[in-house]
């Protein structure tokens, strides 16, 4: 089997990065360009479930990645790609469009238990291997004042759910049962397996 001194990683999130760096695994960012239209892949199919939705957004995500690869001549390498779903029941929860969809989000998810899925993918020449992790979060009954300031923070954007779990809005998690790493944004059991299997070498 090759080996591999570092995956390409086609994630804006500063989650996902310390993640890798916390499995000691090099990486390089391989983001869309401007003429890419990026949160197009996250449109949801009708009548969709939520993992099945999840795991397909990850697999566009790998082949938009994979593509821009090779379009812009890099050394081949493996490539990483991840989503995170939220979903109440078979309702998915994106990320915020704006404060006020922010706050609809969170009440929604006030004092109930709700699904987190995390999507992985990986391509290492020809092959591709995924894997999905499906954590629980419930939520005590949060107040409007402590929903409306953790909005006012600007906290719950870009991220699914409108919330993340490393934030102040902890204090109002209850339980999780699954995978804490997972709920950030990337299952380091479940990846470490992935890239393992894939030659990926980890650094001491």
């Amino acid at each position: 089997m090759s080996k591999h001194a570092f995956v390409y990683l086609a994630s804006q999130s500063p989650r996902r990065r310390q993640l890798l760096d916390q499995l000691g695994v090099r990486h390089e960012l391989l983001l869309a360009s401007p003429d890419e239209d990026a949160e197009a892949l996250e449109a949801h199919i009708p009548g969709e479930t939520p993992a099945v939705y999840c795991e397909r957004v990850t697999q566009l995500k790998l082949d938009a990645a994979v593509a821009r690869m090779r379009k812009r001549g890099l050394p081949p390498a493996p490539v990483l790609c991840a989503d995170t779903t939220v979903a109440l029941g078979r309702r998915i929860f994106g990320k915020p469009v704006d404060a006020g969809d922010a706050v609809a989000t969170l009440r929604r998810l006030s004092g109930r238990t709700h699904r987190v899925m995390t999507a992985v993918a990986l391509a290492s020449g020809r092959a591709r291997t995924s894997a999905l992790s499906v954590s629980t979060v419930r939520f005590a009954p949060m107040p409007e004042r402590v929903v409306a300031a953790y909005v006012a923070s600007g906290e719950p954007f870009g991220k699914a759910g409108a919330y993340a779990i490393q934030s102040r809005i902890a204090a109002w998690i209850e339980r999780i049962t699954g995978s804490y790493s997972g709920i950030m944004g990337l299952p380091l059991h479940e990846t470490a397996q992935l890239l393992l299997d894939a030659g990926v070498e980890f650094q001491d």
